[in-house]
């Protein structure tokens, strides 16, 4: 079995250094040139997909979009999941990441962006930023919509909804390509390759290149790499 990660290309907010989360900023001329770039590398290699899963964020459905574009499969079903989203910074969506530190120092800051349980300052009810007045989340139980998360609170969402519906799928036969986040893989990566919780938050995972993880009969990771 085989299984493919993406973390989406630069993002306007990567770019400009911002505090981005669950806000929903497209790709940069960057981004969508590198998410071009791990569609032919996969092309290339000889890797095919029956099924995508993206998260709900237009930078993760559009680097999906362009890689399938890339590889002639935009017949491919795009199966979008909330799920996946990127862990939710909270107050700090839309902050500069500099700016920040100035304001908090850099203690606080590393602190909120690389502690495993540190939770960000959390948005307060009626924020325009609030998913539970978002269009996007509306067929979403509220009850399970954060106002901010670590990244432990990120995994609990991720793992049960990978265990549930993409592990299936694979163990199906299915060929599967999840395109996500920089925080949601590292959820993934955790479970799947036994990351440590020190570990794992030091884990950089780069934009736009397709990670391979190869897995035996009893879904233990043979080897992972980059093309």
């Amino acid at each position: 079995m085989r299984l493919v990660l993406v973390r989406h290309g630069q993002s306007v907010w990567n770019l400009e250094n911002i505090f981005t989360g669950w806000s929903d900023v497209d790709l940069s001329h960057q981004g969508r040139k590198e998410a071009s770039e791990s569609g032919r590398k996969l092309l290339e290699a000889g890797i095919d997909f029956d099924v995508v899963y993206p998260s709900y964020l237009k930078r993760a459905i559009h680097t999906a979009t362009i890689i399938m574009d890339e590889m002639n499969r935009n017949w491919l079903p795009l199966i979008k999941a909330w799920q996946l989203n990127e862990r939710h910074y909270g107050a700090l969506q839309g902050l500069n990441k500099a700016q920040t530190a100035e304001q908090y120092g850099d203690d606080q800051v590393k602190l909120w962006r690389r502690s495993y349980t540190t939770l960000p300052p959390l948005l307060e009810p009626g924020d325009n930023r609030d998913p539970h007045n978002l269009p996007m989340y509306r067929d979403v139980d509220p009850s399970l919509l954060p106002m901010g998360e670590s990244l432990a609170i990120t995994v609990k969402r991720v793992l049960p909804y990978f265990n549930s519906e993409i592990k299936r799928d694979m163990l199906n036969g299915q060929r599967v390509l999840v395109v996500a986040h920089g925080n949601s893989l590292r959820a993934l990566l955790q479970e799947l390759e036994e990351y440590s919780d020190d570990d794992i938050i030091s884990l950089e995972i780069p934009t736009g290149s397709p990670l391979v993880l190869e897995f035996d009969d009893d879904f233990s990771v043979l080897r992972s790499f980059y093309l």
